[in-house]
C-alpha cells in the first residue's frame, strides 16, 4: 500500500458573480478611485503645504523666539516673551493700536453696510440697473493707492472737501492732520470704497425677494417703510450676513490705504495692527514681535466672526 503525502490546496477563487467576488472587486475600484483622487488633489496639497501651513509653523516659530531677519541661524528662543510684551504695562499695541482696528473695522462695517442697503434698495426700482451697479463697483476694480491719493488730496485744506464746506459757509477742517479726525476720515473712505462690492451681493439678495410678498403687502396697504423692515430687510439677512462677515474682516487686516493715507499718524491716531506688524518687522527688525502680533490678530478676527455668526444664528439665520 503506497501512502500519499497530503499536501495542502491552494485557496480556491470565488466563482465570477458569487457575493464575494462582487466585494472584492468593489474594493479594488474604490482602492483605484482614491488613488486617482489623491494625485488629482496632489497639486493642491503641495500648494496649501508650501505656502500656508510652512509658513504658518515658520511665523509660530517666529512668534516664540527672537530674530532680526537676516541669519536663520541667529533665531533665539524666547518663548512667550514676546506675547507678554504685547500686554506689558506701557506697550502701544492694545490702546491705540488695537484699539484703532477695532473702530476702523466697526466703523468701516456700519458706513458700508448702511449705505450699500440704501442704495441698493434705491437701484432695485431704476431702470439700468446693470448702469448703476457697474458705477458703484469701480472703486474695486481701482487701486488703493489711488482712491488713497485721491481722497487725501480731497481732504486737504485747499480741497474739494473743505471747498465744499467754505462754500456753505464752514471753516476748513484739518482731516487728516487732526488725531480727533483722522481716524474718521479715513474710515469714510474704506467704507465708499468697499460700497461696491457690498451692493452687488444685497441686489442679488433683493433679486431672490418673491414679489408675492410685496404685492400682499400692497393689498394690505402697506406703506413703503412698513414693507422694508418687515419684508425686505428681514429677507435679506442671509446678504447681510455676509456683507457684514467679509466688510469687518477686511477692515481688521486694512494696510495699504492708511499706509497711503497717513502712515499711522497723526502720531498713532491711525495706527492698526497690521501696520504695527509690518512696522515691527521690516522698520524695527523685531520680526519675533510682529509675528507674535499677527497670532493675537487672528484670534481677534477668529473671534469676531465667530460672535457674528453666533448671533446671525441667534436670530433664526443659519451661515
Amino acid at each position: 500500500m503506497v501512502n500519499a503525502t497530503l499536501t495542502p490546496r491552494p485557496a480556491e477563487r470565488a466563482a465570477p458573480g458569487t457575493p464575494a467576488a462582487r466585494a472584492r472587486g468593489r474594493d479594488r475600484r474604490q482602492r483605484r478611485q482614491t488613488a486617482v483622487a489623491y494625485l488629482f488633489l496632489t497639486p493642491a496639497l503641495l500648494f496649501f503645504a508650501v505656502f500656508l501651513v510652512l509658513p504658518l509653523g515658520f511665523a509660530l516659530l517666529l512668534a516664540t523666539s527672537r530674530w532680526a531677519g537676516f541669519d536663520l541661524g541667529d533665531i533665539e528662543p524666547v518663548g512667550l516673551d514676546n506675547f507678554a510684551g504685547l500686554f506689558a504695562a506701557g506697550s502701544t499695541f492694545l490702546t491705540p493700536v488695537l484699539t484703532n482696528t477695532l473702530l476702523f473695522a466697526l466703523g468701516t462695517v456700519v458706513l458700508s453696510l448702511a449705505g450699500s442697503v440704501l442704495v441698493a434698495t434705491c437701484i432695485d426700482k431704476l431702470r439700468f440697473q446693470g448702469l448703476w451697479r457697474t458705477l458703484y463697483f469701480l472703486p474695486i476694480v481701482t487701486t488703493v493707492v489711488a482712491v488713497g491719493n485721491v481722497w487725501k488730496y480731497m481732504y486737504e485744506p485747499g480741497g474739494l472737501v473743505n471747498g465744499v464746506l467754505n462754500a456753505l459757509g464752514l471753516a476748513s477742517v484739518a482731516f487728516l492732520q487732526d488725531p480727533d479726525t483722522a481716524l474718521p476720515s479715513v474710515v469714510v473712505v474704506q467704507s465708499w470704497a468697499s460700497v461696491g462690492s457690498a451692493i452687488l451681493v444685497l441686489t442679488a439678495g433683493l433679486k431672490s425677494v418673491p414679489e408675492t410678498y410685496y404685492e400682499a403687502a400692497a393689498l394690505d396697504g402697506a406703506g413703503p417703510g412698513t414693507v422694508f423692515w418687515t419684508i425686505t430687510l428681514p429677507l435679506l439677512r442671509p446678504s447681510l450676513m455676509f456683507v457684514c462677515v467679509t466688510q469687518f474682516l477686511t477692515g481688521l487686516q486694512s494696510f495699504a490705504l492708511i499706509t497711503v493715507m497717513t502712515r499711522g499718524g497723526p502720531g498713532d491716531a491711525t495706527d492698526v495692527a497690521a501696520l504695527e506688524m509690518y512696522r515691527q518687522a521690516f522698520s524695527y527688525g523685531d520680526w519675533g514681535t510682529a509675528s507674535a502680533a499677527a497670532f493675537v490678530l487672528f484670534a481677534v478676527v477668529l473671534a469676531v466672526t465667530l460672535v457674528q455668526l453666533w448671533l446671525f444664528r441667534r436670530t433664526g439665520e443659519d451661515a
